[in-house]
């Protein structure tokens, strides 16, 4: 399960042509992998991010983007942080995450939430939902995959989704652990408790023990022991070997993708941002609060492998 992940969020970097942004997304994996992080992660997403840059900035297709890092890793486990349920057909989804797990030799996870980036949906054609039905459907999706991944032929005559004794052949090469992703203290931390080995939170760093305790509780009234699940978080970061350094990646990116300097100062806000011992008195702080692992990312400057694997240093060491 996960201890320590690395996240790649960003396709956008100084000095490297769109032609040769595979080989840089290839390097960072590689320096995560050396660096010690047990998972690296893609975004399930089809344009960038707001808070990262503007829509139409170059993103990948999560999972022929890990199938391809596979050939090039030998021993981090891959997954979306996190796939959009909304975007596949959920059998599907098991067949897409059963192959990863065969071409990587066993190191696929399955990383999925209910969906939310309304942008994407409206521009591709995917059926965005009220909240409640992107729920839904995430739940029958549930229904559908674990089983699959499980060895198992799930019929369901759901309200969004329908199978019938559907097979998974050939079965993963390992057990693939499943996480889920987001906050939600009645709804998403009710189907981890449920259905989940593992829980990424989107929350604050102070609101993390209030999301363990609302977990522990669903679990308490499903039957489940807590402890198996890893509870992690992703904190999204600038480090450099020092605050000056720091500002330089910053202003690196910020004349690539044109910001000004409200801009600037506005995604500094949004990061932990500063040298070694800032990072990591934060990354401890959350930590502290009861997390199992931490998932990071380097919007800003993950591109450098050297800032990956100082990352890797510093959180290593927070996590003891």
């Amino acid at each position: 399960m996960t201890r320590l992940g690395y996240q790649i969020p960003n396709f956008t970097y100084p000095g490297v042509a769109p032609a040769d942004i595979f080989d840089n997304v290839v390097a960072q994996a590689r320096a995560a992998e050396a660096a010690g992080y047990d998972r690296v992660f893609v975004m399930d997403h089809f344009y960038q991010l707001p808070g990262i840059g503007a829509p139409d900035e170059p993103m990948f297709e999560c999972y022929s983007m890990l199938s391809a890092l596979a050939q090039h890793t030998g021993t981090v486990r891959l997954s979306a942080l996190v796939t959009g349920n909304t975007y596949r057909n959920p059998a599907l989804l098991a067949k897409t995450i059963t192959t990863l797990d065969h071409v990587s030799h066993g190191r696929a996870t399955l990383g999925i939430g209910a969906g939310w980036f309304e942008l994407e949906h409206d521009a591709f054609g995917f059926r965005f939902g009220s909240f409640g039905e992107r729920f839904e459907k995430l739940e029958e999706s549930l229904q559908i995959i674990r089983p699959m991944l499980r060895g198992e032929r799930p019929t369901l005559s759901g309200k969004h989704y329908q199978v019938v004794e559907v097979a998974n052949s050939p079965a993963p090469v390992s057990y693939v652990p499943i996480m889920i992703g987001g906050g939600g203290e009645k709804k998403t931390l009710r189907m981890v408790a449920q259905y989940a080995d593992e829980s990424n939170l989107i929350c604050t760093t102070e609101e993390i023990p209030r999301k363990l305790e609302a977990l522990a509780g669903h679990c308490e009234r499903l039957g489940r022991d807590r402890s198996e699940i890893t509870v992690t978080k992703l904190m999204m970061v600038v480090v450099a070997p020092s605050h000056e350094e720091a500002e330089a990646d910053v202003a690196a990116i910020a004349e690539l993708k044109g910001w000004n300097e409200k801009i600037v100062e506005g995604v500094k806000r949004q990061l932990i941002f500063g040298d070694p011992d800032r990072v990591g008195a934060e990354l401890s702080a959350a930590i502290e609060k009861g997390l199992d692992g931490i998932t990071v990312d380097l919007p800003i400057n993950g591109h450098l492998p050297e800032r990956i694997a100082l990352l890797g240093e510093i959180a290593n060491k927070a996590l003891g």
